[in-house]
């Protein structure tokens, strides 16, 4: 089977959802699709808080970025950053730019990043496969990912890192399945450009995924003279957008290369302490997590893949998805988030195989799907009921934020039940429960979690008192940045904390932006000499509390869970 051919049309069914597909048609799916994104992955972009550290940190860096019109090295709270190249940070603050210093310039970058990737999913379904029903399948299995849908609303690099790499596997594809010279050109110089940008975002790794995928494909093939001849296009587009930068950096922050190579790719690949140290299996059943809401079909997928391996298109898809997770997986450092490239050809797989059911009407395995999901969400209601119950996570204020869990877990079991009732027409709510949960649940987070991940909110309340200060201190680097990105000033002292701030903090420069508890006192009357200090702190240790001990007793004094906001006016010489 070449990848143009079409498989059988699904005959013998009567469902309007497998009738030979006419232009109109596709064209409604491709606006449902449109839809769904905007409704559930756009709207509710500004629903909640920032949450720490991941988003607090990427958003100061990006204004920080604007502000000061330095868009060659990054910067965290006006120190020196190297833990990411500058892409990431590029795009996130072009959403700033355009939308604002708002949640939704934040995580605009994050959101249409997915978006595109949604579409490529369509895009390459429809090339492998020429049924654009089974490529809405493919898309929306890919758009209903839990972790996917997750982090779109988020604001992170890795759905941009994901892009790039979603980008030029799709290309390494287009370059292969193209049968004219001008077509496979322009597929590997995409693909440069999408390894140049994933290089620029995250790394190395944007480099070798689609080697390690090219180079096995292409001897399998027996095409490797076409990949040693066409091959070079792309390392060198890939080289030609990345040097302008990648000399900048160098010219600017000569240290760079060398913390950001043996931090970021030696020491969290292969060091025995590197940070998130997860053993090899870890990613194993973070698959079927990742996979949900539509984990039970995961043995058919697997099943049906490794029966069509030697097929073109079934082994470049196994070979997409199995290569990375292998190399994920030899990581010492792991993160959920860091097998998100290897979700777009599972999605691929599971359309194919789901559409495979419907066509033979083999309901059981999806019915089956739809049962473990209403379990997950009836056992998530019974557990909010008891807690509430016994504990009262969520106050008496926050009634409106409980009634919004009860929905999105009703939500879930109502659209999951239709599933069981009619798997063969009704397939593909769980998308629509999966985007409920995406859209409404940190809308519905109990104060407790709001107040101890969003703690943005919370300064916010506090901010005119904070803008009119002349002098900011935080004792946690989520809150530091929340705090820095509020009031637009970069230069938030560090209290008694050092944590990813230890390379910048090593500058001589920098010697001012820390405060040490031995020290605190002598800092503050200094400071408030100068005028008002505002303080934000985050007490939820024995060493937190003795940090806020340590302080004056003159200030005002605002407290909301483990969050702090103190005042202190100035000193009148």
């Amino acid at each position: 089977m070449t990848s143009n051919q079409p498989l059988p049309k699904f005959a013998g069914h009567s469902s309007p959802l497998y009738s030979p597909t006419a232009p109109a048609s596709e064209r409604w799916m491709l606006l449902a699709l449109f839809l769904a994104f905007i409704a559930f992955y756009l709207l509710p972009l500004m629903s909640h808080g920032l949450w720490i550290p991941d988003e607090t940190r990427y958003a100061q860096i990006s204004q920080e970025m604007l502000q000061g019109g330095n868009w060659i090295s990054p910067h965290l709270l006006g120190l020196r950053y190297f833990e990411k190249p500058i892409a990431g940070y590029w795009m996130i603050a072009i959403g700033q730019a355009v939308f604002g210093d708002n949640l939704f310039g934040v995580r605009i970058a994050s959101a249409l990043s997915t978006g595109v990737s949604v579409w490529l999913t369509y895009l390459i379904a429809r090339r492998f496969w020429n049924d654009p029903r089974k490529s809405f399948a493919c898309a929306l299995l890919y758009m209903s990912f839990g972790l996917v849908a997750g982090q779109a609303g988020y604001a992170n690099l890795d759905p941009q890192f994901t892009l790039w790499v979603n980008l030029s596997l799709a290309c390494l594809w287009s370059a292969i399945d193209s049968r004219t010279t001008r077509a496979r050109l322009g597929a590997w110089a995409v693909l440069g450009i999408a390894c140049g940008m994933g290089f620029m975002t995250k790394g190395l790794l944007a480099w070798l995924l689609p080697a390690v995928i090219a180079l096995p494909y292409m001897v399998w093939q027996r095409r490797i003279g076409e990949l040693l001849r066409y091959g070079p296009l792309a390392v060198v587009v890939a080289v030609a957008l990345c040097l302008p930068w990648a000399q900048a950096i160098h010219h600017q922050e000569p240290d760079f290369w060398n913390f950001f190579f043996w931090n970021e790719h030696v020491r969290r690949f292969a060091a025995d302490n590197a940070q998130h140290a997860r053993p090899w299996w870890f990613y194993l059943p973070m698959l079927v997590v990742c996979a949900l809401p539509w984990a039970v079909l995961l043995p058919t997928t697997f099943i049906q893949a490794w029966n069509n391996k030697r097929q073109p298109v079934g082994g470049f898809l196994l070979l997409w998805l199995l290569l990375p997770l292998a190399i994920f997986s030899t990581s010492s450092g792991k993160l959920p988030t860091y097998i998100m490239p290897c979700l777009l050809p599972l999605a691929l797989l599971m359309g194919h195989a789901l559409t495979g059911l419907l066509e033979q009407s083999r309901s059981r395995t999806i019915r089956f799907n739809g049962w473990l999901n209403v379990i997950i969400a009836t056992t998530a209601l019974v557990a909010l009921l008891y807690l509430q119950s016994s504990k009262e996570i969520f106050e008496n204020t926050e009634m409106f934020s409980l009634s919004l869990a009860f929905i999105v877990l009703l939500g879930w079991i109502i659209a999951n039940a239709l599933q069981i009732l009619r798997p063969l027409t009704l397939w593909a709510m769980p998308a629509l429960g999966i985007w409920l949960l995406v859209a409404l649940l940190p809308a519905a987070m109990p104060g407790l979690i709001v107040d101890s991940k969003m703690p943005d909110r919370f300064i916010s309340e506090h901010l005119d008192s904070l803008n009119q200060a002349t002098t900011l201190l935080s004792n946690d680097l989520g809150a530091a940045s929340a705090l820095s990105w509020l009031t637009r000033r970069p230069d938030v002292a560090l209290y008694n904390v050092v944590g990813e701030m230890k390379y910048g903090l090593q500058d001589p420069a920098a010697a001012s932006r820390k405060v040490t508890l031995q020290d605190v006192g002598q800092w503050m009357n200094e400071a408030r000499k100068k005028g008002s200090v505002g303080v934000v702190m985050r007490v939820n240790s024995v060493a937190e509390v003795q940090e806020v001990e340590a302080l004056p007793t003159d200030g005002k004094h605002y407290r909301r869970g483990d969050m702090q906001v103190l005042i202190f006016p100035p000193i009148l010489p």
